[in-house]
């Protein structure tokens, strides 16, 4: 009798708390829904005054097209340069020399070069051809050792190279200039690259276009009055107007992603601590830093992307197999066209919709809906602004620069004398709702959902599936639009918080002429599988696409 009565009192316990947590359950999903309403709400009354302002500032912008590509060496892929540049058929001198003249032409126009290092870079090719030709190494041994031997490389401002400015796009009185290479940037080195620059950010990379008080306003060179995206920008528009061929970002929400989808080349987010997460500004002492923060590889060309990967790759950090034979018919792909039933992000633009269906049908992809991302900006927004000790312009500065309070900022820029821009002055305000204002029983639902939307994607997709996914609604918009469309965003930033390796990649232009990308994602470690998938894009869709750039002057033109 007492053991029947144990076992009606357990299983009694197991029915209340099983409706405990269908009850708790049911109030979360009720609370999103009235988040959601909000912020859809919030961001129509920010267009009201985003929209008038941003076609403001877009008409003050020319319209103007950029030179002519007049050197050959610009549009050679880096995995064919740098294996002609070892085997002595070009030099290095020469390409690194075809760049600069191509930097000094574009960024007038496009304003994306925070600051050169063009002479240092020229001597270093003359150094670089000059062992070459002494022959001190094989061809094999260089290749094994040093596989971008003699590239030109360009580099995301935040990210430290030593001697270099490491602002962060912030305006600081003195300045900042980094005193030693971030990890990231010595294995580039070590791999032979030759860095040309450092390429123009937001401020503090906390946003998904690219200006600040600093440098100002980087312009798509598909059309100047377009946003070439954030937090990469600067590396975007100077890789898609042949400025520059390989270049490093870094993603933290879509920061390598979405300038690659508005510039019409390919952007990848590595899987986790492949490559090493330090060296950047702004810094984070958080030990899942590194979980959500990666640099990012760009390139012209989807077969670069191994290759640049490769060269950036930690020694210390995971390990993935970059160089692994896959079939394409091997692979399994799945599919969703939107978000599915959030009601929280804007409709899919149709010319993109119409790109990511023609992927769909080449590739035979299988619809799968992921219902539980219908928590993806939920999930993002809280574990983002939760990490501790993130520099912001509220945290006391390493360089001994004055820090400042969130009621004193918001005044300031209210009466437009703050130093930083929006984004930076309202991450102090976010901060402060998250961590003392949500309920401890919200953040641990949220917590939960995390770990089983991870689990969704990672039992979905194993070791040989990818999923097909849009990038964002739209393709480049006006400068500042991003305002009223920063919920958008959870298209990207929900592959940094469930940690899997994700790519832009190039698939065509819309009706305005403008790129388009469709989001490739792989489960943790298959980033090999989303280098194939890239390659088989550019070949069925052709890949970059040169902006609009005025005729070339013919010999008999030029009196």
């Amino acid at each position: 009798m007492l053991s029947t009565g144990l076992v009606a009192v357990d299983l009694l316990l197991k029915h209340v708390s099983q409706g405990c947590r269908l009850l708790n359950r049911e109030f979360h999903v009720k609370m999103s829904w009235a988040i959601r309403r909000l912020l859809r709400g919030a961001m129509h009354l920010f267009s009201w005054f985003v929209v008038p302002y941003s076609l403001l500032v877009s008409s003050r912008i020319r319209h103007k097209r950029l030179p002519p590509i007049e050197s050959p060496l610009l549009q050679i892929p880096a995995v064919t340069l740098a294996a002609k540049i070892r085997t002595g058929q070009i030099k290095s001198e020469d390409v690194i020399r075809a760049y600069v003249e191509r930097c000094r032409q574009v960024n007038p126009i496009l304003n994306a070069i925070v600051q050169d290092r063009f002479e240092q870079a020229i001597a270093e090719a003359k150094q670089i051809d000059e062992e070459i030709v002494k022959g001190l190494r094989s061809e094999e041994e260089m290749a094994r050792d040093t596989p971008i031997l003699g590239v030109p490389v360009t580099i995301k401002e935040s990210l430290a190279v030593k001697g270099m400015s490491n602002t962060g796009g912030r305006k600081l009185k003195n300045g900042r200039i980094a005193q030693h290479d971030s990890p990231v940037v010595e294995q580039i080195k070590k791999s032979g690259g030759v860095i040309l620059l450092v390429s123009n950010t937001p401020e503090l990379c906390m946003c998904w276009e690219t200006y600040n008080k600093c440098t100002g306003i980087t312009k798509n060179p598909y059309n100047l009055q377009r946003t070439v995206g954030g937090s990469s920008g600067g590396e975007a528009a100077l890789i898609s107007s042949a400025a520059s061929l390989i270049g490093v970002t870094t993603d933290i929400a879509g920061s390598s992603r979405l300038p690659a989808s508005f510039v019409g080349v390919f952007g990848h987010k590595p899987s986790p601590f492949v490559v090493s997460p330090y060296g950047h500004n702004p810094s984070c002492e958080d030990e899942s830093w590194g979980n959500f923060f990666t640099p990012g590889a760009m390139c012209r060309y989807a077969e670069d992307l191994p290759l640049l990967v490769k060269a950036m790759q930690d020694p210390q950090g995971t390990k993935i197999s970059l160089d692994k034979p896959t079939n394409l018919s091997d692979i399994k792909y799945y599919y969703m066209e939107n978000d599915g039933p959030s009601g929280l992000t804007q409709p899919i633009q149709p010319d993109i919709q119409a790109a990511l269906l023609s992927v769909v049908n080449h590739f035979n992809a299988k619809p799968f809906t992921i219902k539980r991302l219908i928590w993806a900006l939920d999930v993002s927004i809280c574990k983002m602004l939760r990490m501790k000790n993130v520099e912001t312009i509220y945290t006391v500065q390493k360089d001994g620069q004055p820090n400042t309070t969130i009621g004193k900022e918001l005044v300031k820029y209210m009466c437009g004398c703050s130093d930083s821009d929006l984004p930076s002055v309202m991450i102090g305000p976010m901060q402060h709702i998250v961590n003392n204002y949500i309920p401890q029983s919200r953040l641990d639902f949220l917590n939960e959902q995390t770990e089983l939307l991870r689990k969704d994607f990672t039992d979905l997709l194993g070791t040989d599936g990818v999923f097909i996914y849009p990038v964002f609604p739209n393709t480049a918009h006006r400068h500042f639009e991003i305002y009223h469309k920063l919920v958008d965003t959870s298209y990207m930033m929900v592959f940094n918080t469930i940690g899997l390796p994700a790519a832009s990649c190039m698939v065509g232009l819309d009706r305005d002429k403008l790129p388009i990308g469709v989001q490739i994602v792989a489960g943790p470690g298959q980033d090999h599988l989303i280098f194939e998938v890239a390659k088989e894009l550019e070949r069925k869709y052709g890949g970059w696409v040169l902006p609009p750039s005025e005729p070339a002057l013919k010999s008999n033109d030029t009196k």
